[in-house]
């Protein structure tokens, strides 16, 4: 299988996180409708695309750390179990995501608020079966050279898939929150609602059972 599937499948993630109205475009378009100022939609796109980002790296550098001292099967069927546990849990609870109370917060409460949203949504959870299927060149770099972490081919890995990842949700929620903020408006979702949530906890179950079985 090429080597460049993972990347392709951070973007796609990355862009279906900026669609989906629970990680921070819809906060973004509420804040400039309450505002009445486009830049108030431009101003909270960064902040959320950090909170985001942290959430992301959080779990890129525990699957790192972990990896660097456990089997690879069994940090593959750990991550699979996880993932699966997770995805029907997010059945039975499909809204137990923080509730943010008021809309008059600094970037660093934004970001905050993201952070919390992703986590809660798995966000990082996801990558974990994207993660394992990266380049197995740069993953010997956590068990062998761990005194040189610094100079770890692994370390430059993790942040680029961050980055990347972080990137096509920024360009995404960016897209979308103008869109609707210009001309759709909030009607758009009594219009054309689409439970994410549900679709998010199915595609995250297929994911832990594919990575279990694989």
């Amino acid at each position: 299988m090429s080597s460049a599937w993972p990347w392709l499948a951070l973007v796609l993630l990355g862009a279906y996180h900026g669609i989906n109205p629970g990680m921070g475009w819809l906060f973004a378009v509420a804040l400039g409708l309450q505002d009445k100022s486009r830049n108030s939609v431009l101003r909270a796109l960064p902040p959320i695309a950090l909170g985001h980002a942290a959430s992301i790296a959080l779990v890129v550098a525990i699957v790192g750390g972990v990896e660097a001292f456990a089997p690879p099967r069994a940090l593959r069927t750990g991550g699979a179990l996880a993932l699966i546990a997770f995805g029907l849990f997010k059945f039975v609870r499909p809204r137990s995501h923080p509730r943010w109370v008021g809309m008059r917060i600094g970037a660093g409460e934004l970001a905050v608020w993201s952070f919390l949203m992703a986590t809660a949504h798995g966000a990082g959870l996801m990558l974990f079966p994207v993660l394992i299927a990266l380049p197995a060149s740069a993953r010997a770099g956590h068990a062998g050279h761990l005194q040189h972490v610094a100079g770890d081919p692994s370390i430059a890995r993790d942040v680029a898939a961050v980055l990347v990842h972080t990137a096509a949700m920024l360009l995404v929620m960016g897209a979308v929150a103008l869109v609707v903020y210009e001309k759709l408006g909030l009607a758009i979702l009594r219009r054309a609602w689409v439970n994410l949530d549900l679709v998010w906890a199915v595609v995250i179950v297929a994911a832990g059972l594919f990575t279990l079985f694989t």
